[in-house]
């Protein structure tokens, strides 16, 4: 295209559009007008997304590359054999057993709280169709999912599902400004509600303005009305911040996520809620302090601490500076008779 004043005028037009189509798109929330658009979207990117997922992964290439090879089967043999030498590297890969690691422990937090999930990847980061924190899996509508399902992972509340498409779906991650849930205080059962700020800890009011919280206390999901968006007991974190108490209704605490946003792999997308509330037995046990050694040091007398008493020695040595006693009678004659007069001493005269 030349460039002339009339391009000039498309292109100044067409960026006032889309700065136009974005700020009704952050206003309208979920009720968007382009919320169609999206979905749209979801199911046209959404296999082009899993598709580079899988033009990434070793194994997919070698898989596909064995579909894909037709009539030749000696390329057919070369590589199953290439595919199956991969796979016992992979096998012994740091990052292969840390992604079993990561998946046996959001077993474990989905059995705690009796939660029926759906596994999935994270194959995308970021949504297309936005600027939202949002991460992009490879479940869909297929699979069962539907929106406004709980996200999480072995750690705890990841986000809840937006958009839908038949073989993806958009989730809003937790940390996100536009992302708020119920929150309920371990033990003390105090109220809040919680807010996304990016990457800084999450900011959580709390209903009662004189509830009593310190640094360390852990809050978990609440629920909402027919386990929609959120199941209850899911674990959210752990507040690092309280503001004082001014005397207002409520109170602002800031939690950091148990859930780190930007490692997210391995994921489970809520699609059955429990029976009963969980409350606090998703949470994992509380770490106990190590406690400090104390030494206690005890004095044992010597075989000689005798010898001190009185500046004087039981060995039998006598002090050579020692002056002997006048009035000591070392040989006391057997046949004296005390003299009453004398205070005790010996008559030593006849």
């Amino acid at each position: 295209m030349r460039d002339t004043r009339e391009s000039r005028l498309l292109l100044v037009l067409l960026i006032a559009i889309a700065f136009a189509l974005i700020t009704v798109d952050i206003r309208g929330g979920e009720d968007s007008p382009v919320e169609g658009a999206r979905h749209a979207a979801a199911t046209v990117l959404g296999p082009v997304e899993n598709g580079v997922a899988s033009a990434v992964n070793p194994v997919g290439n070698a898989i596909g590359a064995v579909r894909d090879s037709g009539a030749r089967h000696n390329r057919i043999a070369v590589l199953q054999k290439e595919n199956t030498e991969l796979k016992q590297r992979l096998g012994s890969d740091d990052r292969n057993r840390s992604r079993v690691r990561e998946l046996d422990k959001m077993l474990a937090t989905a059995g705690a709280g009796q939660y029926g999930i759906k596994g999935a990847e994270v194959i995308a980061i970021g949504a297309a169709q936005g600027f939202s924190w949002t991460v992009t899996i490879n479940i869909g509508a297929n699979d069962g999912i539907t929106r406004d399902m709980t996200v999480l992972n072995g750690d705890g509340l990841v986000g809840r599902v937006t958009t839908v498409g038949p073989s993806t779906a958009t989730v809003l991650l937790a940390n996100d400004p536009d992302f708020t849930v119920g929150t309920r205080m371990e033990s003390s059962d105090e109220l809040g509600f919680a807010t996304g700020q990016g990457d800084r800890p999450l900011s959580v009011q709390l209903l009662n303005g004189k509830a009593k919280i310190k640094k360390g206390d852990r809050l978990v999901t609440f629920g909402s009305s027919k386990d929609r968006p959120f199941v209850p007991g899911v674990p959210v974190g752990e507040v690092v911040q309280v503001d004082p108490s001014g005397g207002d209704l409520t109170r602002t605490v800031y939690v950091r996520p148990f859930v780190g946003f930007t490692k997210l792999d391995l994921v489970g997308v809520v699609v059955e809620a429990p029976r009963q509330d969980p409350r606090d037995t998703v949470l994992p046990p509380k770490s106990q302090p190590t406690p400090t050694p104390t030494v206690t040091v005890t004095v044992t007398p010597s075989a000689n601490a005798d010898t001190e008493v009185n500046g004087e020695a039981d060995t039998g040595n006598p002090d050579p500076n020692a002056r002997p006693d006048a009035n000591a009678n070392a040989n006391p004659d057997p046949n004296a008779n005390p003299d009453p007069n004398a205070n005790g001493q010996a008559d030593d005269q006849e």
